[in-house]
């Protein structure tokens, strides 16, 4: 029988709202945890009836974060829907803009919600547990540089997509308008800079993290580690590709599960509904949904940066497919378990991006006019990208005028949450024991899910958001004993 509850509402520096519910037994220690999200999300019904050409506009106002993923992943699916393939060089400069957007999102986790736990460290007082902390272990000087590089990933997607935020760019068989030759020099010389400030992030994650024995154990221990099954967007070379490709799935043992095209998401994943949460559980439909469990018999899989790397074979670029190779040399091999590698994961993947950023400046074809390809009869279409924070699916049915019938989104965050829940039970079953229950504590059990960078305005719309954060612990009669508060 539960004896105590512990609550944390809202949980900390992550996109959206949500909290955890922690459940003690009489020992104090860890029966059960439950990573809730309390709001609706309504996106999908928003859709329905709106002009196709309406929903690469409206499904980016689900996320200020991550609006450019749902632009091209909305878009993709009309290219599918009118039948359109865009032209070579609408592929490229939707690409080179996506690389920006790569670019600026993994920047601001890294540094603004995921170092604050590894520079500052993850017993700090809460107030030096941000970005300000960050910046007075760091200093002033890399703070610009981080905000400097943030920036030109939002120069690159404003140059491209017409707005930083909320792009307006991308059209059923390819996009609005071209990119000048002054226009692509500047970016040339952003993205150059900008593999520079991704080597540099890599060697302050070594000096940081890497060299700290105390936060490498922490990494691989048992309260970050789940064997789960990966998903990643793969070239044809099965090399991760955050813009195109077949979808791939290894198994916790790295073999090869399934590769799949975009339209044949239904044959792989099912949605599983619980009634404590409105956000969806997705699970692998061959393997069937045995609960919130892992392993090889659960259907459970993980993406984002970790799920991506593990799902791959490799990265397309040079300097990306070296910290590759360090990074399964230095935790073991594939795929790798770890939680908290998440971080390391989006460090490599920001290279990648930059680097994949700096190749397509210089590709001949990336100023061509020739950017669209003339839509045709309306029907269904699947579009899938990978968001920053993982595979992103928009399926679309639109009537013979061009009106949408249904929707379905199911966005990274979704496919993370059946991992995002056992992963906060494991890591609370490990560090609270007996009683033992303080900020520092209840911070390691957050970092269990703010490695996936998750986005709950994503994976569940609300307008109006709570911003006060208290721990609330009762005894057995339900009588407050202790009250902690942000």
């Amino acid at each position: 029988m539960s004896a105590r509850t512990i609550t944390i509402d809202p949980i900390t520096r992550l996109e959206g709202h949500g909290k955890i519910e922690i459940f003690l037994n009489e020992e104090g220690n860890v029966e059960n945890a439950y990573f809730q999200v309390p709001e609706l999300r309504g996106f999908e019904r928003f859709c329905e009836g709106r002009k196709a050409e309406d929903l690469p506009i409206l499904t980016p106002r689900i996320c200020g974060v991550c609006p450019v993923a749902h632009h091209f992943a909305s878009t993709k699916a009309l290219d599918a829907a009118f039948h359109v393939d865009p032209p070579a060089a609408a592929k490229k400069l939707r690409e080179l803009m996506y690389s920006g957007y790569m670019i600026y999102d993994h920047t601001l986790h890294f540094y603004f919600l995921g170092a604050p736990d590894f520079v500052v460290g993850p017993d700090a007082p809460p107030g030096e547990r941000n970005i300000l902390g960050v910046i007075k272990k760091v200093g002033l000087d890399i703070a610009k540089e981080v905000i400097k590089h943030r920036a030109y990933g939002q120069r690159i997607t404003a140059m491209i997509g017409g707005k930083a935020t909320h792009p307006v760019c991308g059209l059923p068989g390819g996009i609005s308008k071209p990119i000048t030759e002054e226009e692509r020099q500047e970016i040339e010389k952003m993205a150059e800079s900008s593999v520079e400030f991704a080597k540099f992030s890599l060697k302050l994650f070594e000096d940081v993290v890497l060299k700290n024995k105390n936060y490498v154990d922490m990494v691989l221990s048992d309260a970050y580690t789940l064997k789960t099954y990966y998903m990643g967007l793969v070239d044809e070379n099965n090399k991760l590709n955050f813009y195109d490709g077949k979808v791939r799935v290894v198994d916790p043992e790295n073999k090869e599960f399934v590769k799949f095209a975009p339209h044949e998401y239904l044959d792989v994943i099912e949605e599983h509904v619980e009634e404590w949460s409105y956000v969806k559980f997705p699970y692998l439909k061959k393997v069937g949904w045995k609960g919130f469990v892992s392993g090889l018999d659960s259907g459970i899989y993980r993406v984002g940066p970790l799920g991506r790397l593990n799902a791959s074979e490799g990265m397309a670029t040079p300097l990306a497919q070296q910290e590759y190779k360090r990074m399964y040399e230095t935790l073991g091999g594939k795929p790798v378990h770890s939680t908290l590698a998440f971080h390391w994961a989006r460090l490599i993947e920001l290279l990648y991006a930059a680097e994949r950023c700096l190749e397509l400046s210089r590709d001949e074809e990336i100023t061509s006019r020739d950017i669209r390809n003339k839509p045709r009869s309306p029907g269904e279409g699947v579009g899938i990208i990978e968001a920053a924070r993982g595979t992103l699916i928009h399926h679309y049915i639109l009537d013979e005028e061009a009106l949408v019938k249904r929707v379905n989104l199911i966005v990274a965050t979704t496919n993370n949450s059946p991992a995002i829940c056992i992963s906060i039970k494991d890591a609370a079953k490990a560090l609270i024991q007996g009683d033992n229950v303080n900020e520092g504590l209840l911070n390691r059990v957050e970092m269990a899910f703010r490695a996936y960078d998750p986005c709950l305005a994503c994976a569940t719309h609300f307008a109006i958001g709570q911003m006060p954060l208290q721990v609330n612990i009762y005894d057995h009669n339900q009588k407050l004993l202790k009250t902690l508060e942000r």
